[in-house]
């Protein structure tokens, strides 16, 4: 949700249609205030009232506004099926097309986007932007195919079950931007629901290991946002990002000082950049010599934001932007001094894999930026930035990113560039996402290699390999049914690391199939399903033993019997697909159960929705006791799956 959570990137959306009704205004307001939480809740439900035929092109209007709202939420996802929508409905701003076109770039659907961005062109053949993003697109294809040997890890030591982000290395300790649910203050952002940020640290003990992150001393946190961070040389004078909000006013985005005393920071003072008070200040970044200060603005410039810097000593009349080189029409943020001719920092601007990309930026000394994208894993389709290295012989360090997490929360994740190797590891959990110790991984190579070891207590496994070689890998465990997956390793370079990771199935409980999509009110499966299926299918084929039965389950609306019913034929067209993929119509059954078997929460829906209690059973009076809508929608949410129960394990044994 890097539109609010990066604190400073508040766009003016300009009110549309305000006079066609109290809702709308309201959800425009909210918009105009970067209020985007808010404002899709409230063209939703306004979506969803729109239902008769003269209300289409109001009903398109509202679609679009909404992927406006989930564009900047970074819910890529939603907000492309929104401008499909828009689109559908006849909206007549060719934007929509174009937008769509940057949603599917940003959920890594690549061709897709391709033809979404070439589609707009033959309207807008001039487009830079639909240019840029087609490029990348491209480009994205083949950088997705030619990882480099950056190895990137979710920091789990670090990260909230909120956003956590823009880590800062400074000496010996790790400052970062966090919305976990012990900040400063009780009220929730309207723009993203989440507590506002504070600044946390984390130190290391005497044998040098990391602690977890607390908050900073002093007086430097408040209600109001602050975060993202650089230093003085010296370390004793931050420069920070601080959002200040008052009723129905947009965001006040600004760079603040604070100063160190031992070790509490003091009460945060403005610091003035220009008189401009209508432009946003963010992201300061201050270069190792201390001359300068680097920042991001939405000032008048190359376009939306830009990189800027000012002499930090002299000021007036020191502003320089860093020009067409490193800025473009799109954003350019979270700039970052490695050396005073070496920057990193983040555009979704230049061609890239999608969204916001990392990319280093190399000064000449004809003056010239040479900018290259630091490709695969530092950068995904998702939304990657706010790097910073720790000081050492071997590059490595901090970034976040909202990269695998459906909720588009920021989380942080470490790199490093290893000396060259070769080796395969991973996680091996259940369902839930709970570690499963002690299973058993087989890597068979096509060069004869066969290869046997077991996870650890944390469900991790490493294995050695060879380049240039296709494996199979087996994963299973008592218990569970086993896993198989098959990749060969890389050519081009000496050696390489690969994560793997493996899902097992249990033997004795439902196993939820995530991503299985009916039409509305029918049985029909939506083409986006078909990955989910074949997965069900292959783990079918790599388990040839078992029998399952498919079971489908609706929510609380709607009779009985139509929910049976219609559970009953979705369930059915599950295993339509099975046999038509081959497997034997003898293993599959299937059962519609209606809303008779209300889901009982695990660990994993918990943490997905952190409302909700692990054992909490979501029956229709649970969910009519829920304190809002929004609630309610995501406990029926819950209770919509498809899943499958093992039924047998002794299929064609005797």
């Amino acid at each position: 949700m890097r539109h609010y959570i990066y604190l400073f990137s508040i766009i003016i959306f300009v009110s549309l249609g305000a006079c066609k009704g109290p809702k709308l205004s309201t959800a425009d307001a909210q918009m105009q205030r970067g209020e985007y939480f808010d404002a899709s809740k409230t063209y939703r439900q306004l979506y969803n009232k729109l239902t008769k035929r003269e209300e289409r092109p109001l009903r398109g209007e509202v679609a679009f506004k909404l992927g406006e709202a989930h564009r900047m939420l970074n819910q890529y996802a939603r907000a492309s099926a929104a401008y499909q929508n828009a689109i559908r409905y006849g909206y007549p701003d060719e934007s929509a097309q174009l937008h769509m076109a940057q949603m599917l770039h940003a959920e890594g659907k690549y061709t897709q986007a391709i033809r979404a961005y070439e589609e707009y062109l033959m309207v807008k053949p001039e487009s830079t932007a639909a240019l840029t993003g087609l490029e990348g697109a491209r480009k994205a294809q083949y950088i997705k195919e030619h990882p480099t040997r950056y190895v990137v890890k979710s920091s789990k030591l670090f990260n909230s079950r909120r956003a956590d982000f823009a880590p800062m290395v400074q000496g010996d300790m790790l400052y970062l931007t966090t919305t976990n649910e012990k900040v400063t203050g009780d009220n929730k952002s309207e723009i993203t629901g989440m507590k506002k940020s504070d600044i946390w640290v984390a130190k290391k003990n005497e044998r040098g290991e990391w602690l977890r992150p607390e908050p900073v001393e002093g007086e430097l946190n408040s209600a109001d946002d602050e975060g993202i961070v650089s230093f003085s040389p010296d370390g004793n004078t931050m420069y920070l990002t601080k959002a200040r909000r008052a009723p129905n006013h947009n965001t006040s985005v600004e760079i603040f000082t604070s100063q160190r005393s031992d070790a509490k920071w003091s009460a945060p003072v403005k610091f003035d950049i220009t008189a401009d008070t209508i432009s946003t200040f963010g992201h300061p970044a201050v270069s190792p010599s201390g001359e300068y200060l680097y920042f991001s603005s939405n000032m008048p410039g190359m376009g939306g934001k830009d990189i800027w810097r000012i002499n930090i000593n002299e000021r007036a009349g020191s502003l320089e932007n860093l020009g067409e080189d490193i800025n473009t029409g799109g954003d350019e943020e979270f700039p970052y001094m490695l050396t005073d001719s070496i920057m990193y920092f983040s555009s979704d601007g230049h061609p890239g894999m999608g969204g916001l990309d990392i990319f280093q930026a190399v000064l000449q000394p004809s003056g010239k930026w040479v900018v290259t994208n630091m490709g695969i894993p530092m950068n995904s389709s998702n939304d990657d930035f706010g790097i910073t290295f720790i000081p050492g012989d071997i590059p490595q360090g901090f970034f976040s990113s909202n990269r695998g997490d459906n909720r588009g929360y920021d989380h942080i994740f470490t790199f490093e560039l290893p000396d060259l190797k070769i080796n395969l590891s991973g996680y091996i959990t259940d369902m839930d996402e709970e570690p499963i110790a002690n299973a058993v991984i087989r890597v068979v190579g096509n060069d004869g290699t066969n290869r046997r070891t077991t996870s650890r207590d944390d469900g991790s496994f490493s294995v050695p390999l060879q380049r240039g070689i296709t494996y199979a890998m087996m994963a299973g465990a008592k218990g569970y049914l086993n896993a198989r997956q098959e990749f060969t390793t890389d050519t081009t370079e000496v050696d390489a690391d690969y994560g793997v990771d493996f899902m097992l199935a249990s033997l004795s409980k439902p196993n939820i199939v995530e991503n299985i999509f009916y039409d509305f009110d029918k049985a029909t499966l939506r083409p986006e399903s078909q990955e989910a299926l074949d997965g069900l299918a292959q783990m079918l084929r790599d388990n040839p033993n078992i029998t399952i039965e498919m079971a489908s389950h609706t929510d609380r609306i709607g009779s009985d019997e139509y929910n049976l019913n219609l559970s009953h034929r979705r369930a059915k067209s599950v295993i339509d697909y099975l046999i038509a993929a081959g497997i034997a119509p003898d293993r599959l059954q299937y059962q519609g159960y209606g809303k008779s078997r209300p889901m009982v929460v695990t660990k994993r829906v918990a943490r997905l929705y952190p409302l909700f209690k692990e054992g909490d059973t979501l029956t229709e009076e649970f969910i009519l006791a829920l304190d809002n809508e929004a609630d309610r929608e995501a406990a029926d949410q819950i209770n919509r799956r498809t899943e499958f129960n093992v039924l047998s394990i002794d299929y064609n044994l005797y």
